[in-house]
Order: C-alpha cells, then sequence, then structure tokens
C-alpha cells in the first residue's frame, strides 16, 4: 500500500485562511415572514391578516392601534425589512430585542399624522424601553426627519449590529436615522408591529450587518468636563399629586423643606452620568405606575476657587426643586402637552432651562429634589464653562 505524502505546515495554513475566508465572505439568505397567522401572533383582539395589493399584509379591523408579535424568532443582530402604509394617525413602529417578560427592549417608530413635512425633525425616532418605559422624552437626540409616502408602501430597512443601529426609510442609499449606541438593556429578543397601519413584505436576515461596528460609537458629550457627571441619589418615595416639597417658616428665607420629605441620614447611592451626559434615573428606579408620581433627591458638590457666579444649562423630567447649599433657588415643571412645558417639547435636554448659580468660596452643595409620573426620569446638567470651579 503506498503511504501518503503529508501536507506541509504552509500548504495547512493556506486552506486554513482560505476556508476561513470563505466562511465569512458567504451571504446571509434573508427569511421571508409573511404578514399571516401561521407566523405572527396577535396581542390584541382588533387585528386582521388579508391579502391586500397582491400580498399578505397585517392591519386593524376597527380602525384603532393593532399588535403583533412574530413567533418563534429570537433577534439578535441583522436587517430588518418591511413596509407600512399609512393609514390613522400615530406611532406605528416595530419593537425588537424584546425580553421574556415583555419589559425591556428596543423601538423604532414613525409619527404620523396627516401631510407628512420631509423637513420635519420629529418624523421618526428610536428609543430604549426599560421597564416598560419608553424613553423618547429622554432621547431627544435619536429623532429623524424622512419623507413619507401617503396612500403608498413605505420601504424600511433597519440595519442593527450590537449596539449600533442605522436605519433607511424609502431611499435605501442614505440612512434617515443613525444610532451610534442603543440604550436598551437586552441584546436578543421577540420582535413585534404595533400601530393603525398596513404592515407587509416582512424580511430578516440575521447577522448580515453591512459593516457597522457592533461597538458604541462616538458620544460628543464624551470629553467634555462642563458636564456634571458624579452625583448621588436616595431611593425614591411616594409624592402624590397636589403636595409641595416646601413649606413655610416665620423667618428669612421663608421656606424650606418639608421635614418627612427630608432626611439628612438618608442612604446614598453613587449615580453616573451616562451617555451624551444624561442621568437616566429609569435605570436605577424603573416604571412610575400611572397615575402616581415618585419624588428622590439628588446631590453633588462643586468646589470654587472664590465666590462666582455660573451659569448652568439644566434640563429635567419632570419636576424639579434646586437648591445651592441648603437654600432654594430654582423651582419648575416640565409637563409634557401642557402650555408650560420645556423646549423641545417636554423633553429633557439642556434646552430646557439656564440657571445662574451663585458659588461660595470653597465646596457648594448642589440638591435637586426630582420628580417622576410620565414615562423616563432623569437630570442633565452644563455649567457654560469650568473655570475656577472643580465638580467634585
Amino acid at each position: 500500500m503506498k503511504s501518503r505524502t503529508p501536507l506541509s505546515p504552509f500548504l495547512l495554513l493556506s486552506l486554513l485562511c482560505f476556508s476561513t475566508l470563505w466562511g465569512q465572505g458567504k451571504k446571509q439568505k434573508p427569511i421571508n415572514y409573511a404578514l399571516n397567522s401561521k407566523n405572527w401572533a396577535t396581542l390584541t383582539d382588533n387585528v386582521s391578516f388579508d391579502d391586500y395589493k397582491g400580498v399578505s399584509a397585517a392591519s386593524s379591523t376597527n380602525d384603532k392601534p393593532f399588535q403583533i408579535m412574530l413567533k418563534d424568532v429570537e433577534f439578535a443582530n441583522g436587517i430588518i425589512e418591511f413596509d407600512v402604509e399609512l393609514k390613522g394617525m400615530g406611532f406605528p413602529g416595530i419593537t425588537f430585542r424584546i425580553d421574556k417578560d415583555s419589559l425591556n427592549g428596543e423601538i423604532f417608530y414613525l409619527r404620523h399624522f396627516g401631510d407628512p413635512d420631509p423637513m420635519l425633525r420629529t418624523t421618526m425616532q428610536y428609543a430604549a424601553i426599560v421597564d416598560k418605559v419608553n424613553l423618547w422624552d429622554l432621547t431627544d437626540e435619536y429623532q429623524a426627519a424622512s419623507s413619507l409616502l401617503e396612500n403608498q408602501w413605505n420601504h424600511i430597512k433597519m440595519v442593527i449590529n450590537g449596539k449600533q443601529m442605522r436605519v433607511y426609510v424609502n431611499n435605501m442609499k442614505k440612512p434617515s436615522l443613525y444610532i451610534p449606541a442603543m440604550e436598551g438593556i437586552t441584546s436578543s429578543g421577540a420582535i413585534s408591529l404595533s400601530g393603525n397601519v398596513v404592515f407587509a413584505n416582512m424580511q430578516i436576515t440575521p447577522d448580515a450587518t453591512e459593516g457597522i461596528p457592533a461597538d458604541e460609537g462616538y458620544d460628543p458629550t464624551a470629553s467634555d468636563s462642563r458636564y456634571l457627571r458624579n452625583w448621588q441619589v436616595t431611593e425614591p418615595i411616594d409624592f402624590p399629586f397636589g403636595e409641595d416639597l416646601l413649606k413655610g417658616i416665620p423667618y428669612s428665607p421663608g421656606v424650606a423643606i418639608r421635614d418627612d420629605l427630608w432626611d439628612s441620614t438618608a442612604t446614598w447611592q453613587d449615580v453616573k452620568a451616562s451617555r451624551r451626559g444624561l442621568v437616566n434615573l429609569t435605570y436605577n428606579f424603573g416604571q412610575t405606575e400611572s397615575g402616581s408620581r415618585r419624588l428622590t433627591w439628588l446631590k453633588t458638590t462643586i468646589n470654587a476657587k472664590t465666590a462666582i457666579s455660573k451659569r448652568l444649562d439644566f434640563g429635567f423630567s419632570d419636576e424639579v426643586w434646586l437648591f445651592i447649599n441648603g437654600q432654594p433657588l430654582y423651582i419648575d415643571k416640565n409637563y409634557y402637552g401642557s402650555p408650560g412645558m420645556k423646549e423641545p417639547k417636554g423633553r429633557c435636554t439642556l434646552e430646557n432651562s439656564s440657571i445662574d448659580i451663585p458659588l461660595q468660596e470653597g465646596e457648594n452643595e448642589i440638591l435637586i429634589g426630582l420628580t417622576n409620573y410620565f414615562y423616563g426620569w432623569g437630570v442633565i446638567a452644563r455649567f457654560s464653562n469650568n473655570e475656577g470651579i472643580v465638580h467634585l
């Protein structure tokens, strides 16, 4: 019997490299999920699966929003594409990476209120969902304009990899929305569709990411030392509507924090601003039950070389009482939908307000009472400049 000549190490390495490259170059195939009861579970009782314009489609039976969930699919990364025809006014969208309890995920949706405006920045939005809270009011940056079509299909393409996402709407050559760092707490999960619209032509290409990096992208605030990033926070307490944080006292300065709401011996935990300089307390304390209101306290310390006044650009959701060295300085509300809501339309951003902070020489304590009743809650704060001061 003839003996076999062993392969040289060089040839073995070449074959291995070729095999690896061939595997990496394999094109992922899209999987079609027709909009029918075989592929989709109904989460509301007003869903109709029918043939529409020659394709299987899902729509509402009563002109109210409906919701459906894709059966037996765990999505992490890849390309999601579908068509949507706008019908009633509302927020049609897709939720993905939904966890098993349906408490957390990521959502992308359109805003349709008739006569689409291609320059309207709030046409679409991405937001994380944390403990059932849609963080739309804390993610103003993640909105964009786009040209939407009425009475015909709008094609949506989402390319998702790790923390990053690009969304194409009708124009497949240029992303309408770029998300450098999705802020949800899940990495994979289920997919659902919702809205008073017609959905069709859903297909998913798993793990096809078109070269998008999986790591977080650039955060323009990361190197900006003017942001107040280091805070301490207390556990929230119930704080029913109609109650105020302050009480009157018969001597100057005339008001003080209510004794039953302020405990100097309370337990404080460290909390840091995350991306975009935002202190997002929804991650810490989750959802506030509908109709309720909760109060928490935040504090931080500023060291000033000399007595000086500094302008603080400040955003908050939903109500705030700000004290400097124990004295009340600023009280305000940011109620979405009310005439007094802060720009931009009740969202928490640095555009909400500007405050002149009188700092004494040495250490200064900024204390904030913050309430939540509606969606996400948090604060964002940045000095106009930090010359002569240090944030401890």
